[in-house]
């Protein structure tokens, strides 16, 4: 298959994953794995979360929503605490940076589809000159996996979705690509990830880093 583009998702994929702080987080107050993501998920489409990733809600209002979405569920946290410690994990991934300059050095187009929020830093502003095109769930108003947060980025980099590799670490993000057409590669650990990549597309993707 001939692709044209690698379209990838930002947090546990580009940069360290928000998933394993929450998990950190429901750890140290001692409340069930899986707990946040399963109130996330519950919630689905009008809750704090989804609501805060299409941009309907600021962080300071996402707070105390969120908070009690979780107290609904059974469990009192701090939506504040939980979030400064997502935003610490969520570190840029060098071998991630390299293999996006590697493909768009070969030719492809390289494209990112993020579910975030508006941040007061600027999140993941950072990042947008190492894409073609970048897509944020809170500044066009859908969220993963609606499937036309997947399409509308296909457009924008001038791609059928079968002409595309999607990235993510969280299945029902990938199911909804595949529906689409798209080939899709768990990120399970960015070294797996990224030797699925460089399999799919055949050129090599990773450079040896001098130490400085």
């Amino acid at each position: 298959m001939a692709y044209r583009a690698v379209i990838f998702d930002i947090g546990g994929v580009v940069v360290g994953s928000p998933l394993h702080a929450i998990a950190a987080y429901e750890r140290d107050l001692g409340i069930p794995a899986g707990f946040i993501n399963r109130v996330v998920f519950e919630t689905m489409p009008h809750g704090a979360w989804s609501r805060l990733e299409r941009g309907e809600l600021g962080l300071e209002e996402f707070y105390p929503a969120f908070e009690s979405d979780c107290a609904a569920g059974g469990q009192r946290i701090s939506a504040r605490d939980m979030m400064m410690r997502m935003a610490e994990a969520t570190v840029p991934r060098a071998a991630m940076l390299d293999a996006i300059a590697a493909i768009r050095r070969n030719g492809l187009l390289a494209g990112a589809v993020t579910n975030n929020w508006i941040a007061e830093d600027g999140g993941t502003s950072a990042l947008r000159p190492h894409f073609d095109v970048f897509i944020e769930s809170s500044v066009v108003g859908m969220r993963k996996p609606d499937p036309r947060i997947y399409q509308l980025a296909c457009d924008q980099l001038t791609v059928t979705p079968s002409e595309a590799i999607f990235l993510d670490d969280i299945g029902m993000n990938l199911k909804a690509a595949r529906a689409l057409g798209m080939t899709t590669i768990k990120v399970d650990t960015p070294e797996k990830a990224l030797d699925e990549l460089q399999a799919a597309l055949g050129f090599r993707l990773t450079e040896v880093r001098s130490s400085q």
